[in-house]
């Protein structure tokens, strides 16, 4: 059965493989990013691409508008977005923090608001974290915002799954490991993932269809290698 998808960070990497998973597979897909021309250009039947900045307030409404005229209700949002910043620690200004933390946790945390109230029982909303952001795991001089922006977005995904236990939706979070992606190659230049892309989306979209018939508020961390 066709189902009605959300997901953000649509314009390279694992966002944009999504996508063309979900439209193959014959489901409904409204693709955000501050560049909407890759989704565009692929021109795929049942995808939106809508030109979206989470940092930017006014954008939200265009979601919601989207979603209260054409769709009734939202099946699955992805929280796929995510702002990446390499720098030493004594450099990063807390404009940095704010930038980073803008787009990482607050966006995930006003799209799920504004997504939420068009969810059902069974609806599934997942965030994609990364293992910098678990507890315990290796960490990296560089990625102090970063990092700890995927930390604060694993315990939302707690809290929210804690609230909404009683209607729904369900709320999982995903800490991946290295995948090859244009933002791997900024964290760790010349790194080369075990995974790609287009693997890593592929588990991701099975997960996000299926996942929660199984979790709810947990985190499960995807990864093979370190980074």
């Amino acid at each position: 059965m066709s189902k009605n998808i959300i997901i953000t960070g649509t314009s390279r990497g694992i966002g944009f493989e999504l996508v063309q998973l979900f439209a193959e597979a014959g489901h409904h897909v409204l693709a955000l990013s501050r560049n909407s021309e890759p989704i565009e250009n692929l021109q795929l039947k049942n995808v939106t691409a809508l030109s979206f900045d989470l940092s930017k307030n006014d954008d939200y409404k265009k979601v919601e508008s989207f979603v209260s005229s054409n769709w009734s209700q939202v099946d699955v949002l992805i929280n796929n977005a995510g702002a990446l910043l390499n720098k030493p620690f004594s450099e990063t200004s807390m404009e940095d923090f704010e930038q980073v933390y803008k787009t990482n946790v607050f966006g995930v945390s006003e799209m799920t608001r504004i997504v939420q109230p068009f969810t059902k029982r069974t609806s599934h909303i997942v965030t994609i974290s990364s293992m910098g952001g678990v507890q315990g795991s290796m960490k990296f001089p560089g990625l102090a915002a970063y990092s700890s922006s995927k930390g604060a977005v694993i315990t939302l995904t707690e809290l929210l799954a804690e609230e909404y236990k009683e209607t729904g939706p369900s709320f999982n979070v995903l800490a991946l490991g290295a995948v090859q992606t244009e933002m791997l190659e900024e964290a760790f230049p010349g790194y080369q993932a075990p995974t790609t892309a287009l693997e890593m989306a592929q588990y991701i979209f099975n997960f996000s269809l299926n996942g929660h018939k199984y979790y709810n508020g947990k985190l499960l961390q995807v990864s093979n290698s370190t980074p």
